[in-house]
């Protein structure tokens, strides 16, 4: 009997029909949490909030029919945030606030136009310029700028403007004048959100949190009658409720078409925003991608280019009717994957839902709080820039959260594109400081071996980093996948291989074995880890070890090779030797007794269980001689 091997769905009409079922329901639970979010994300970045939602309608309804992305969902992004309010801001500043909206619409407008050249021009190779402690510091200080902006809001403070660091400030001002019922509806939106993650229940685990917020907020809501204008007093303080505490939508979706115009296209000031949009909205989209392939239970491979030209269209498409810009979003993609997604039409599904829901029930849209939808928010801004974001990066290395802060601290200094070069500058310096030719930054230089009989051979030497990657991958897919050849990378003759490179290299490890091939890779004895991490960087040269060196009697040899061999010890080396001790020496025996000296190189991770060894040794056996001392090997894995 024959069996056939399966193959995995694919967005084309056979899976629509095939896997409408599955799609369907994913569809729908992202939906749910897309609706909140895509509001408030849009309300945070000075839109209105229909803009969201129309930038999750043209996600969804255009893009799965030029990506092949097939678990990506698309819509707007807290990354982007940052970008899209300080393009309305200065807007407003030179055209007026009745202007900003319409002239942002058209800087959108060239954003997409600018992602369409880069998807046809096969520019998606560009998101592996950026190290990914840039990128990581990048989003740590979107996180805290969107912290500071919206936790005012949760607190029902309104009034409070100005920079991140000033606004962060502003908090313990802003819990003096809260607004008591408009807190707490944020702050139990915050308890909602912050503590699902911990509820164990699976059934609880379920329920999107952003769609649990609504269902209790809306309720709350609606008994505080925000509705109608009015006052209240509580602890002799008189406080004021109204409509502005709640979303605002038009009741006819077509009348909240807003069309853009071009004239911010006229300054360099406008330009720069297009820039902004299309490349940092291009990287987070590219590198959101690349994430989803890996959550993808069936591996399937996003064609970049593709995926950046359908991001390009949608945000040509979404600007054109007033919506804002968009990306491959990881969370709601995440979400996707996990709701049993199996072709990109789920992205479709969760268009659709978006747009029957807000044509037919906008009034259910206009009860939901500001407070919840900021509370969202401020919970999306502190995943960003989490306690644990700074651990993980330091666990790759020091230097990487170097790096990292000096991105993040640059970004809130400055502006968005500032930092990420700040952090870019940064990493190069340290890699020159590492030793690494200047000459080979942005330039890897290769020598190849092509091999009838065997694996081909890539030769690398002074480097391989981030900054010289993009060439370096191209002659490893080139020679490896293109040709179908088995691959050995020698990396023996680099002084220097960074974390992007090496969290890539064993990428493609993986990207080859799925294609039934191998990439091997040699030459890394000689280098030493900055990090235990598996990822971190290696920097060719020695590495300090502890050397313990004892003598001891030679009758009592074999008992201590086999504790030290049992608590760690790879490899001894052991020479007979004669000699007198201390005890003896002060005695005036002087006797020279047969011994044995035995030297035993330890790995670090060893050090602490071999030294409480010996040293429990040296209470019960007084006549031992024992040394540690520091040295350093040219291969330390080999300890």
């Amino acid at each position: 009997m024959t069996t056939t091997e399966r193959r995995p769905p694919r967005g084309d009409l056979a899976g629509l029909v095939a896997c409408w079922r599955r799609d369907l329901l994913s569809g729908f639970l992202v939906f749910l949490i897309a609706l909140p979010l895509c509001l408030g994300i849009a309300l945070a970045s000075g839109y209105p909030a229909i803009a969201g939602v129309f930038t999750a309608i043209v996600g969804g309804l255009i893009t799965p029919w030029i990506s092949n992305s097939e678990l990506t969902i698309k819509g707007p992004a807290a990354g982007l945030i940052v970008i899209a309010l300080g393009a309305i801001t200065e807007c407003a500043e030179m055209y007026g606030p009745d202007q900003s909206y319409r002239m942002v619409l058209g800087i959108g407008v060239a954003a997409g136009v600018l992602q369409i050249v880069f998807g046809l021009t096969r520019s998606g190779i560009l998101g592996e310029f950026f190290p990914s402690s840039v990128v990581h510091g990048m989003l740590a200080a979107i996180g805290v700028i969107i912290v500071s902006k919206q936790i005012h809001i949760t607190l029902g403070v309104n009034d409070v403007g100005g920079e991140p660091l000033e606004l962060l400030a502003e908090i313990p001002r802003s819990l003096t004048r809260l607004n008591p019922e408009i807190a707490l509806i944020g702050l139990l939106s915050l308890v909602i959100l912050f503590g699902i993650p911990l509820i164990r229940n699976p059934w609880i685990g379920r329920i999107p949190g952003p769609m649990l917020v609504l269902l209790v907020t809306v309720p709350i809501g609606m008994y505080f009658d925000l509705t109608h204008e009015h006052d209240y007093t509580l602890a002799g303080h008189q406080y004021h409720l109204g409509e502005e505490y709640l979303v605002a939508i038009p009741g006819n979706l077509f009348a909240a078409i807003t069309t853009p115009r071009f004239n911010a296209l006229a300054e360099w000031a406008g330009w720069k925003w297009v820039i902004l949009f299309a490349l940092i909205g291009s990287v987070e989209s590219l590198l959101s991608a690349k994430a989803v392939e890996m959550i993808d239970p069936d591996r399937r491979k996003t064609n970049l280019n593709r995926d950046l030209l359908a991001i390009g269209v949608g945000n040509v498409a979404s600007a054109a009717i007033g919506g804002l810009p968009m990306i491959s979003e990881i969370v709601r993609s995440k979400a996707n994957a996990d709701s049993g997604a199996q072709t990109r039409f789920a992205n479709m599904y969760h268009g659709l839902f978006l747009l029957g829901f807000v044509a037919l029930l906008p009034g259910l849209i206009h009860q939901i709080p500001l407070a919840a939808l900021s509370a969202m928010l401020v919970y999306t801004g502190a995943r960003l820039a989490s306690p644990r974001e700074f651990q993980n990066v330091f666990r790759i290395g020091k230097e990487q959260l170097v790096i990292f802060l000096a991105t993040m601290i640059g970004v809130l200094a400055t502006d968005l594109l500032i930092g990420v070069v700040i952090g870019i500058v940064v990493k190069l310096t340290i890699h020159v400081l590492n030793g690494v030719p200047f000459r080979s930054l942005f330039k890897p230089y290769l020598h190849i071996e092509q091999r009838g009989d065997g694996p081909s051979v890539i030769f690398a030497k002074d480097s391989a980093v981030f900054s010289n990657w993009i060439p370096f991958k191209h002659q490893i897919e080139q020679i490896g996948l293109n040709q179908r050849n088995n691959l050995i990378v020698d990396l023996s003759e680099t002084k220097l291989i960074d974390h992007s490179v090496m969290e890539k290299l064993h990428e493609l490890q993986e990207e080859f074995g799925r294609e039934g091939l191998s990439l091997e890779l040699v030459g890394l004895e000689s280098h030493r880890k900055l990090s235990e991490h598996d990822f971190s960087a290696r920097r060719r040269g020695l590495t300090q070890v502890r050397r313990l060196t004892l003598v001891c009697p030679s009758d009592r040899s074999d008992e201590i090779l086999a504790e030290l061999v049992q608590h760690g010890a790879s490899g001894y080396t052991i020479t007979d030797c004669r000699g007198a001790g201390r005890t003896s020496l002060h005695d005036g025996s002087g006797t020279r007794a047969s011994m044995v000296r035995i030297e035993v190189l330890i790995a670090p991770e060893k050090v602490g269980e071999i030294e409480a060894l010996i040293r429990r040794r040296l209470r019960s056996e007084p006549p031992m001689t024992v040394s540690f001392e520091t040295v350093s090997v040219v291969r330390p894995d080999h300890f």
